[in-house]
């Protein structure tokens, strides 16, 4: 695997997206699994379905109209759910629906034979190309900005919003940038693990690490790292083995979250056990 990755510009490609989907998976992930906006996330890449098929449709990069769709979707849920009664779970729900029969539909009426979309769906990340990769490190970097510059707002933001709103920090402002994230950091993840598994490798990762620690940046941090460990990984093995990379990389994550929990509560256990003698 290490000679074929200084051999195989695919095998480049591959892995500097697993290391820039991790950096975006820690940071956004941990977000995410803080504000309680999984089915949210779920919602936003379901809707990406839609502009990749249009993307095909007028033959032009489906990657550009998947991150249109995601970015319309989410900005789209934060207005309606201000302006009216209607429930968040609600609108994610008819959004999910309407962005996968628009893609559906962009897909049937696309002239010629009908393309592949298992990547989009499932995740390959061996057919990363040139242009995808420098998209998903342009908007990677922009994330990292985003929350380096404003980390101690979205500190605020994350565990008191009703304080961080009492002393002047505009939290509207934050859950529009937050909302942005979210849609950027499905796109990006969409070659990696799909549209279907996306949000599995924005919650494992963050949710092993709070098992042990609650500290935003430790979280953040560490989830990036287990990211890595868990992309690197999923690429080499479905590589040598010619199986699904998507499916490899969530088989892991998912095995490693088990794992340390069963781990954590066996160590819980004996401490108790210990303890009581």
């Amino acid at each position: 695997m290490i000679e074929a990755l200084f051999k195989y510009t695919f095998l480049q490609n591959a892995f500097l997206t697993a290391v820039f989907a991790s950096i975006v998976c820690g940071i956004v992930g941990t977000i995410i699994v803080e504000k309680k906006l999984v089915s949210f996330s779920g919602g936003i890449a379901h809707v990406s379905f839609g502009g990749i098929g249009l993307g095909y449709f007028l033959k032009f990069e489906p990657i550009f109209g998947g991150i249109a769709f995601a970015i319309l979707a989410a900005l789209g849920v934060a207005q309606i759910r201000k302006r009216s009664n209607t429930n968040e779970d609600t609108l994610i729900s008819m959004l999910w629906a309407a962005g996968m029969a628009l893609g559906i539909l962009f897909i049937a009426l696309t002239p010629g034979y009908p393309p592949d979309m298992t990547s989009y769906l499932f995740g390959d990340i061996l057919t990363v190309n040139a242009l995808y990769l420098r998209v998903m490190i342009g908007l990677s970097a922009a994330v990292l900005l985003i929350v380096t510059l404003l980390y101690s707002y979205w500190k605020m933001y994350l565990f008191d919003e009703e304080y961080a709103g009492i002393i002047g920090i505009r939290t509207s402002t934050l859950e529009f940038i937050l909302y942005l994230m979210i849609a950027v950091s499905i796109v990006i993840l969409i070659k990696v693990v799909g549209i279907i598994l996306s949000i599995a490798m924005l919650t494992a990762p963050p949710a092993i690490v709070k098992l042990f620690t609650n500290r935003l940046s430790r979280v953040m941090i560490g989830a990036g790292i287990l990211g890595i460990m868990f992309n690197l990984a999923g690429l080499t093995i479905s590589y040598q083995m010619n199986i699904p990379s998507g499916a490899t990389i969530i088989l892991l994550a998912i095995s490693a979250y088990l794992l340390a929990f069963l781990g954590k509560k066996a160590m819980i256990t004996l401490l108790n056990h210990k303890v009581t003698k």
